[in-house]
């Protein structure tokens, strides 16, 4: 009987797994850094998995209008990715606006408010976050 690859273990515990967010830390335990690595990586180049950032990734979708691998919840999956990686997030500005009554632009949700500063690139295909300090307490 032939042993379960890194690649069958990985899939195994994404499935397991409550969340949309996977960090590569969580595979640790199941081979060195860079054998994982390249797992997470295979698993990407066969779409089974997206990256989102560096060490970052997510369960994927293919849409059924452009054939383009996409996180299961859109948007809203970053800012999980965020706040996994221990960011806080805030309201925007223009999302605080809208709340209050303030002006009718509805916010796309590409701008995300945080405390603290972030250095990564965070998104998938041409959608990525951008950040702005948030003057609230956290969601």
């Amino acid at each position: 009987m032939k042993p379960d690859t890194l690649e069958a273990k990985l899939l195994k515990r994404i499935a397991r797994k409550r969340g949309d967010v996977f960090l590569r830390s969580d595979f640790a335990d199941l081979g060195g850094y860079d054998q994982v690595g390249r797992a997470l990586s295979e698993l990407v180049r066969k779409k089974k998995i997206l990256k989102v950032s560096q060490g970052i990734y997510t369960r994927a979708r293919t849409s059924p209008f452009s054939g383009d691998l996409l996180p299961v919840r859109g948007l809203s999956t970053l800012v999980d990715a965020l706040r996994r990686i221990g960011v806080k997030t805030a309201p925007t500005r223009l999302e605080e606006d809208y709340n209050a009554g303030r002006t009718t632009q509805v916010p796309t949700g590409r701008v995300i408010g945080v405390r603290g500063r972030v250095r990564r690139k965070i998104g998938y295909g041409e959608t990525y976050l951008s950040f702005e300090r948030a003057r609230s307490a956290t969601r």
